[in-house]
């Protein structure tokens, strides 16, 4: 029995693949969790924003099953962390004003090592941004080429900012204590969110050393050097 013959797609049909849908539904649900950010903690954090976390799990996956890997939906994928991410340690800023230059660091933080993370990758030629050669740093190679370990950081880098937003907001105690529900959330997420911090920095600090070395390439190649 012959294959179906497979016809020809447009540009536009790339918007309505698989994951890029689910996509679009993480963009939703953080939108709608800002605006019930200030006043409702538990349908913003328990499903709002929750939701347009764990959606990310499942656009990868659809794209890798349905061979829907896309250069827009890697970008839309990270943009949206960074957003999600970025948007939730605003508000943080706001309930925790003393913090202010910290959580102004975490942003940029979050945001330049990202980029130039990605940026480095699409100047070497990766198809992707989590395909990091073998000469990587041990630990970010173990971060991008092991789903199960980017899912649990990404997850409880996620938690630690939940736990501090639940934390200003009277949730209840955490079950058989008498300690905030947030309370107990920030000291069991922390470990792995500092994890992520300083893989942020190694990421960071890899990706600069990729970009000087293209860049080194360049010079001499224009100049005739060896």
């Amino acid at each position: 029995m012959s294959e179906e013959k497979r016809s020809a797609i447009e540009p536009n049909d790339i918007f309505h693949f698989i994951p890029n849908l689910i996509g679009y539904g993480r963009v939703v649900t953080l939108l709608a969790s800002w605006l019930t950010m200030d006043r409702y903690p538990w349908l913003t954090m328990g499903i709002l924003y929750s939701s347009s976390c764990l959606l990310d799990a499942f656009d990868g996956a659809a794209a890798r099953k349905y061979g829907q890997s896309t250069k827009f939906g890697a970008v839309l994928d990270m943009v949206t962390d960074r957003s999600s991410t970025c948007s939730l340690i605003v508000y943080l800023a706001i309930v925790y004003p003393k913090w202010t230059i910290a959580w102004q660091f975490l942003i940029s933080l979050d945001l330049s090592s990202h980029y130039m993370h990605m940026y480095a990758m699409i100047t070497s030629g990766s198809t992707s941004h989590k395909n990091v050669s073998k000469d990587t740093n041990f630990f970010l190679r173990i971060y991008y080429t092991k789903r199960v370990v980017l899912f649990l950081v990404c997850a409880f880098n996620e938690i630690f900012y939940i736990a501090l937003y639940f934390a200003h907001f009277d949730v209840g105690s955490f079950p058989f204590t008498n300690i905030p529900f947030g309370v107990v959330l920030v000291y069991v997420s922390a470990p792995v969110w500092l994890f992520k911090q300083i893989m942020n920095v190694v990421q960071l600090v890899n990706a600069a050393e990729i970009m000087a070395r293209l860049d080194a390439k360049d010079y001499n190649q224009r100049n005739k050097l060896n």
